[in-house]
């Protein structure tokens, strides 16, 4: 029984829905609105609604328009430079562990960030950087 009123209660939601929406729609017709389609760029370079006026006197040359881009932040920006011993490493998988010689934390590196093939126990420069799952050895350089 309870299962039936619940069924009853939702299909009566479900049609004031439907009718809230077609009434909605009716409002909109009878108010002849029209929601904005697009924007224009000001002078300013802020967005209008309205229709910038071309004016010629204003011209503007290529060497005007300064072009710049946001540095994107990622695996390659390294945050400091440290030493350490290559704790292990699989050449056929190509990654390994760099152990820092002062606080013993550990850091993945992969065959990609090495300028020179290393074994394990080789005494190493790095970077660290931000990897995906956490921090990350680069830049690799043999002592």
């Amino acid at each position: 029984m309870a299962d039936s009123f619940n069924k009853k209660e939702r299909e009566k939601k479900r049609q004031k829905k439907k009718r809230d929406k077609a009434e909605k729609r009716q409002q909109k017709k009878a108010d002849n609105t029209k929601p904005l389609e697009f924007m224009y760029v000001g002078e300013d370079g802020n967005l209008t609604a309205e229709k910038p006026t071309f004016d010629p006197s204003k011209e503007t040359s290529i060497s005007d328009i300064n072009i710049s881009y946001r540095k994107e932040e990622g695996a390659s920006e390294s945050k400091f430079t440290k030493s350490g011993s290559v704790k292990f490493f699989n050449t056929e998988k190509g990654y390994g562990f760099i152990e820092e010689k002062n606080s013993g934390e550990s850091y993945f590196v992969h065959i990609d960030n090495l300028s020179a093939p290393i074994k394990e126990h080789d005494k190493v420069t790095f970077e660290v950087g931000k990897g995906p799952k956490g921090p990350v050895a680069l830049d690799v350089k043999l002592v």
